[in-house]
């Protein structure tokens, strides 16, 4: 898929290698992308992804991941600070855009563009605040355990019902990432709840963060910070999940950054209630 612009702009599908280039220009927004995300990216969908480039060097960036026929979501949307202004931005988001089809397509936008979103056709579900902080020392609960590989079917089960769309292949390389640790919280006769502690470029970051109830969430975040003790952690926090935002806080964590989900149309039913924190801004 390729689309040409005025000043020479040429949009065509990324691949794995382009990713450190994308990265890097979401680093140097502040969006603090994980160091191992690019595989499990595009282990999802690595038809995805896309650049623009003049004279052969990338200029724009933008992510049209889809998980099955209804639903997809759009990241990774960003434009090099030099050029914007030229439309190079917006010619590669319709062609990217064009990878969805005819799915509902979410995404987490960031303030400053969310007007924009909204004339394309992006409807408010909720604010999600970032909440970061200095992770607690102490130790791992009764009940919570680092994740196991024969763990993986009961975690991407628990994962379905937390998340508008499966997906299996993305949750395999995840969790295997380098650097990416998983806990599990169980009550013997089944999974309450799973996170996930990975490196990022700036500080650590926890998702997913999904759990039954705000106990077995407690006993989770204290065993991902545990992990992390004396460093700087974030979590991205659904802001309707009032049970989420007691918990950061009571952490000390504090509110550092914002973004709205939006979706152009219906998703399926999932357990909203479950998600502590998202799993990451590009994806979902």
């Amino acid at each position: 898929m390729t689309s040409a612009a005025p000043h020479d702009l040429v949009v065509t599908q990324a691949t794995l290698d382009d990713w450190p280039v994308i990265a890097g220009w979401a680093a140097a927004e502040g969006w603090n992308p994980g160091l191992s995300d690019g595989p499990a990216f595009f282990a999802q969908d690595p038809d995805g992804f896309f650049l623009g480039r003049i004279d052969g060097e990338p200029v724009s960036a933008v992510s049209v991941v889809n998980y099955g026929p209804a639903y997809a979501f759009l990241g990774c949307y960003l434009v090099r600070p030099d050029l914007r202004g030229h439309g190079h931005g917006l010619t590669t988001w319709k062609t990217a855009l064009a990878h969805a089809g005819n799915r509902t397509v979410g995404l987490d936008g960031v303030v400053a563009q969310q007007d924009n979103y909204r004339q394309s056709g992006f409807e408010l579900a909720h604010r999600t605040i970032r909440f970061t902080g200095t992770a607690p020392a102490g130790e791992t609960p009764a009940g919570v355990r680092p994740a196991a590989a024969d763990d993986l079917a009961a975690i991407t089960a628990y994962d379905s019902a937390c998340c508008p769309a499966d997906r299996p292949r993305f949750l395999a390389a995840w969790l295997a990432a380098p650097g990416h640790r998983a806990f599990v919280r169980h009550d013997g006769a089944r999974l309450t709840g799973y996170g996930v502690l990975r490196p990022g470029h700036d500080t650590l970051r926890i998702g997913p963060f999904f759990a039954d109830t705000a106990d077995d969430a407690r006993a989770l975040f204290t065993a991902l910070t545990a992990e992390a003790a004396g460093r700087e952690v974030c979590v991205d926090v659904p802001e309707p999940n009032t049970a989420a935002v007691a918990l950061a806080e009571e952490a000390g964590f504090r509110a550092s950054f914002e973004t709205a989900r939006m979706y152009t149309g219906p998703v399926r039913e999932h357990a909203r209630h479950r998600v502590f924190g998202v799993t990451t801004l590009e994806l979902g």
